[in-house]
């Protein structure tokens, strides 16, 4: 088996126990899972609007200086 496909095997068992994992944290309930994952996805994703908001500020203002390497 090549190392390519090692890591996905990895990678799919790695998945396949956070699955376990969340639907376990909701008393087997999929509804319920569901629902956790669409609220933390929602709050990530309003998490990252606020970072590039505050980062796009803070460039604006010259408080980053560009790499020119």
């Amino acid at each position: 088996m090549s190392s390519r496909s090692q890591a996905n095997t990895q990678d799919d068992d790695g998945l396949e126990a956070a699955i376990d994992q969340a639907i376990a944290a909701c008393d087997g309930d999929m509804r319920s899972t569901i629902r956790a994952l669409i609220v933390a996805n929602e709050y990530l994703a309003a998490e990252v609007s606020e970072l590039m908001k505050a980062v796009s500020h803070a460039y604006v203002r010259g408080r980053f200086q560009t790499y020119s390497g």
